[in-house]
C-alpha cells in the first residue's frame, strides 16, 4: 500500500483558540511514497475577528486583505477531503492540530478530532530527539540541511510546507527516494557536511493558479499598504 503524507501548515489570528483565535491560512502538500506529487490545497480564511499584533508581525496577513475570503464552513469539505485518511507532518503539530479541532467543533461537534482520520507526525518533535540541545526550529532546520529559505520574510502556510517536505525528507534520511543521485543520506554525506538537494527531472512543480496569483499580488498590495 503506498504511504500518502500532507505536509501541512496553518497560520492563525493569535495563539490559542481557547481564546477566540481561528486559522488564516491553510498550505498542503501531497507526498506519495516520498515523492511530491504535485497536488497541493491552499486557502485563505476569513477568521471572522481581527488579527492580533504580534501574530501579524509573524505572518504579515491582515484584516483587510481577510474580508473578503471563505469562511472556514465554506472550505470545510475541500480541505477534510484533501488530508482525509493521510499522515500528516507539520512542525510542532500541537499547534496546527489544537486549531484544526476547534474549527471541526466550530463546523460539527460529531466530526471529533482531526486525529479521527489522520496520523500525525511532528517534525519538531522528531528534530529535538534528532538534535538534542540545538535549535530546531524550521528556520534552523532549513540551515541545518542546507534548504534554501531567502524567500521567507514571513511565515506562509504554502512556503514553510514546501520548506518543510524538503526538511523532512533530508531529515528522515533517504533522500534519494525524492532527489536525484538514488544515494541515502549516509551514502550521499551527513548534513554537517553538506547534503546536495537535487529535485528529480520527473518531479511536478507546484504552479500557483490564477486565483492563488491574484490573492498574492492582492497580499503584496496590502502589505504596502499598511507599511505606511
Amino acid at each position: 500500500m503506498k504511504l500518502r503524507q500532507i505536509i501541512l501548515d496553518t497560520e492563525t489570528t493569535g495563539i490559542d483558540p481557547k481564546h477566540g483565535h481561528r486559522i488564516i491560512e491553510i498550505g498542503c502538500l501531497e507526498m506519495i511514497d516520498r515523492r511530491l506529487t504535485g497536488e497541493h490545497y491552499h486557502v485563505y480564511i476569513n477568521p471572522e475577528r481581527e488579527v492580533d499584533k504580534g501574530a501579524y508581525a509573524v505572518h504579515g496577513i491582515g484584516d483587510e486583505f481577510l474580508q473578503d475570503k471563505p469562511l472556514f464552513a465554506e472550505i470545510f469539505q475541500g480541505f477534510f477531503d484533501f488530508i482525509n485518511g493521510a499522515q500528516l507532518i507539520i512542525h510542532n503539530a500541537p499547534f496546527d492540530v489544537k486549531f484544526i479541532d476547534h474549527e471541526f467543533a466550530l463546523y460539527d461537534k460529531k466530526i471529533g478530532k482531526v486525529d479521527k482520520y489522520c496520523s500525525i507526525f511532528d517534525t519538531l518533535t522528531y528534530a529535538r530527539k534528532k538534535h538534542p540541545g540545538q535549535k530546531n526550529n524550521l528556520d534552523a532546520l532549513c540551515k541545518r540541511y542546507h534548504v534554501d529559505n531567502s524567500n521567507r520574510d514571513y511565515h506562509g502556510a504554502l512556503l514553510d510546507s514546501e520548506l518543510l517536505a524538503q526538511v523532512y525528507l533530508a531529515m528522515t534520511g533517504g533522500q534519494g527516494n525524492l532527489f536525484s543521485g538514488g544515494g541515502t543520506q549516509e551514502e550521499t554525506g551527513t548534513e554537517e557536511q553538506g547534503t546536495k538537494l537535487a529535485f528529480a527531472k520527473e518531479l511536478p512543480v507546484v504552479m500557483a493558479n490564477d486565483t492563488e496569483l491574484a490573492e498574492h499580488n492582492a497580499y503584496m498590495a496590502e502589505l504596502k499598504r499598511e507599511e505606511f
